[in-house]
């Protein structure tokens, strides 16, 4: 059975699961009613032009997973960022996990979407934010007709949350084949603030698809720092789909550091509904062997006095594959719009593949838009010289390659995300740099 069919069918049995007669659950069915008539993407499909997902389709996925593992602390430690004091929201099988927890909070809602949609308390916000800015494409569309668990994250006006919230989900592995929907909906207020990491994570080598949903709601003066780290195993794909809905005078950025997996595609949408908005995006790619990165973002410019920064870099080894697609939407009513877009990539081997395709609709005349992108390998003579001063050819690789990441990092906020990444950076470049840039 194909895997849309083993989905429709399963749909009964996820009934049994949930409140049939909450408002969400019609705001399934109609999108379990929209997959059935889109499928699964393809490549004939513009958006998806450079990514099939045909080899990771093919696998008899669990979509249920009914195994309770336990996991020691110890087992997982190294995919938190353990080296500070933060909220931890931790997921194993997609089930939510109280003994890796810790939610103790103040000033601030916590708790899982599957009691969000339920709960009398929650109805209100449900109402307002549950589904607003996702758009209902095909993926998208599959994760809302299976909503059911995630991280429901409400941050209420005037809060600043003193430490930094990790959503981290684990896939056991007990499946020989596991698909996970997570769906987190996080709203931040007036005047608020929050940092988030976001991590998926499978522990064995067994196939995992996750299609993720994430909506976040940025009101007035409200501030959302996000932070995606992708690292997991070569038999890993995910689909990220993020779409966030700014008010005025707020500040949103998003970091996503892809460096592992097999086929990842992030779906980054930002919506600008209210003058003086900042949008910020920025990335660092670092693949090898046949892995496969596609960046896919939208910032909509809706009002006027507005400003995106878009800054994407990527690094391709071996036979690895990458795609940029970037588009920014200037409204004719968003005048005074600054919008500022570039993507640069480096292909280590003559093997490797960069798509990239930058977009700008403008239909406002005042405007300051620009995008770039470039395409190349290390400077010889670059390397040539730091050779002579007595540095070896793979550290005087690897140095130019921080130097070509550093414009994204440097606008990390968070010490020990920082630290973290130039780890992983280390890592996949095989070198040990003894500091931090």
């Amino acid at each position: 059975m194909e895997l849309k069919e083993k989905l429709l069918s399963s749909y009964v049995a996820f009934e049994n699961r949930v409140n049939i007669n909450s408002d969400v659950h019609a705001i399934r069915s109609n999108a379990l009613q929209n997959f059935e008539n889109l499928g699964f993407p393809t490549k004939k499909m513009e958006a998806w032009k450079y990514t099939s997902l045909n080899s990771v389709l093919k696998e008899d996925y669990s979509l249920f997973p009914e195994h309770d593992i336990a996991i020691e602390l110890n087992d997982v430690k190294k995919y938190f960022i353990h080296d500070i004091d933060s909220y931890k929201i931790v997921f194993i099988d997609g089930k939510y996990s109280s003994f890796l927890s810790e939610t103790t909070h103040d000033g601030m809602d916590v708790c899982l979407m599957s009691a969000a949609l339920t709960k009398a308390k929650y109805k209100p916000i449900i109402e307002n934010y549950f589904n607003k800015a996702a758009k209902q494409d095909n993926m998208t569309s599959l994760n809302t007709a299976f909503a059911s668990e995630g991280a429901f994250i409400h941050i209420p006006r005037g809060v600043e949350v003193e430490k930094p919230i990790q959503i981290i989900s684990f896939t056991t592995g007990n499946e020989n084949a596991t698909l996970l929907q997570p769906r987190n909906l996080i709203v931040v207020e007036n005047n608020a603030h929050v940092q988030i990491i976001e991590r998926h994570q499978s522990l064995t080598e067994n196939p995992v698809l996750t299609n993720s949903v994430t909506e976040i709601y940025t009101d007035v003066h409200a501030t959302v720092d996000y932070y995606k780290i992708q690292n997991d195993h070569s038999n890993a794909s995910l689909v990220d789909n993020t779409y966030i809905e700014q008010q005025r005078e707020s500040v949103c950025s998003v970091h996503t550091f892809s460096f592992g997996g097999n086929i990842t595609r992030n779906n980054l949408n930002f919506y600008q509904k209210g003058e003086r908005i900042d949008s910020i995006l920025k990335g660092i790619t670092i693949i090898e062997g046949k892995q496969h990165v596609d960046h896919h973002t939208l910032v909509h410019h809706i009002e006027p006095n507005c400003e995106s920064h878009q800054d994407y870099k990527g690094i391709y080894n071996e036979r690895s594959t990458g795609v940029f697609n970037g588009k920014v939407v200037v409204e004719k009513e968003a005048q005074k719009t600054n919008a500022y877009q570039q993507n640069n990539n480096v292909l280590i081997s003559d093997k490797a593949t960069i798509n990239a395709k930058p977009q700008l609709e403008i239909f406002a005349d005042d405007v300051k838009c620009s995008h770039g992108c470039t395409i190349g390998q290390l400077d010889d003579q670059a390397l040539f010289y730091m050779q002579q001063r007595g540095i070896p050819k793979k550290e005087a690789q690897a140095l130019l390659m921080y130097a070509f990441a550093n414009t994204v990092l440097e606008s990390v906020k968070i010490p020990e995300v920082k630290k973290r990444i130039n780890k992983l950076i280390a890592q996949k470049l095989g070198v040990n740099i003894g500091f931090d840039l």
